[in-house]
C-alpha cells in the first residue's frame, strides 16, 4: 500500500501529519499543526465536523458544518510565512495557492489567530487578502 504525503506540503505521510488531527481525533500541539490541518481539512473537502469542532466557539456563531464541508477552491500548495506562539496565543502567517474556474493560480494571504483553552488549540480569526 502507498502511503500518500500530506496535503499540507509538510513532506510527511498524512497518517503522522494533519490525518492524525483530522481522522484520528488527537489534538494539534501547536498554532501550526492546528492550521495546517485546517488547511487540510479545507483541501480535501467533508471534514465540516473537523473545520467546526477547531474553530473558537464565540467567534464560530452561524457556521454549519455543512457549509464547512463543501470544497469551494482547488487548493493546490501551502506556503507558512511566519508563525509565533506566546502562552495560550499563537499566530500563523501563510499563503493558500488555489486555482480558479479557469485554471489561472491565485494566492490566498491570511493572519490567523489561535486560541488555547483547556490545553486545546482553537481557530479564533484571521486577516485575509486574496492576490
Amino acid at each position: 500500500m502507498i502511503k500518500k504525503r500530506c496535503i499540507c506540503g509538510s513532506g510527511k505521510i498524512s497518517e503522522k501529519c494533519c490525518g492524525r488531527f483530522i481522522k484520528m481525533g488527537l489534538n494539534a500541539r501547536t498554532p501550526e499543526q492546528l492550521m495546517r490541518s485546517r488547511y487540510s481539512a479545507y483541501a480535501m473537502g467533508g471534514y465540516g465536523h473537523y473545520l467546526l469542532q477547531t474553530w473558537f466557539p464565540a467567534t464560530a456563531q452561524g457556521l454549519t458544518e455543512k457549509e464547512l464541508s463543501e470544497r469551494g477552491r482547488d487548493w493546490v500548495k501551502l506556503e507558512i510565512i511566519d508563525r509565533s506562539q506566546k502562552g495560550n496565543e499563537g499566530m500563523v502567517e501563510f499563503n493558500a495557492y488555489y486555482r480558479d474556474e479557469k485554471g489561472e493560480l491565485n494566492i490566498m494571504h491570511e493572519k490567523s489567530v489561535f486560541q488555547r483553552s483547556q490545553g486545546r488549540w482553537y481557530y479564533v480569526g484571521a486577516e485575509i487578502a486574496y492576490d
